[in-house]
């Protein structure tokens, strides 16, 4: 069964499947011919505002993923977006790419549970 996988873009490992790189920014450091990416869906990412806020501190991490949620709800493209994963994950993996350092308390993470939230049956 195919599966949704959060996969930091430095990592030296990585895993088949469709590249999605799910951050705003461009990572530091990583060419574009070298991220070998399928898709960049930087307006699903979260806002400038609430990326700010954050600061990656695991202390914010749970009013971050309330937040990012909201904002992915009210994002016009989330339903699209849905439905296209519904579309790749039928053929495979979709692996979701994120730059942050912490691998527990980032969007990726988010966006990883609401997409499985989305259609439970592949969760």
């Amino acid at each position: 069964m195919s599966t949704i996988k959060t996969v930091r873009i430095y990592a030296k490992e990585q895993p088949a499947g469709y590249r999605i790189l799910v951050d705003r920014l461009w990572p530091r450091g990583i060419k574009k011919e070298a991220a070998n990416l399928d898709e960049w869906v930087k307006d699903l990412a979260p806002s400038r505002e609430l990326r700010t806020w954050f600061k990656h501190d695991p202390a914010r991490y749970q009013d971050f993923r309330q937040y990012y949620l909201e904002e992915l709800a009210d994002n016009p493209d989330w339903p699209l977006f849905v439905g296209h994963l519904r579309d790749l994950l039928a053929k495979g993996d979709v692996l979701f790419l994120y730059a942050a350092k912490d691998e527990d308390h980032n969007q990726a993470v988010v966006l990883k549970e609401a997409a499985e939230a989305a259609f439970p049956k592949l969760a």
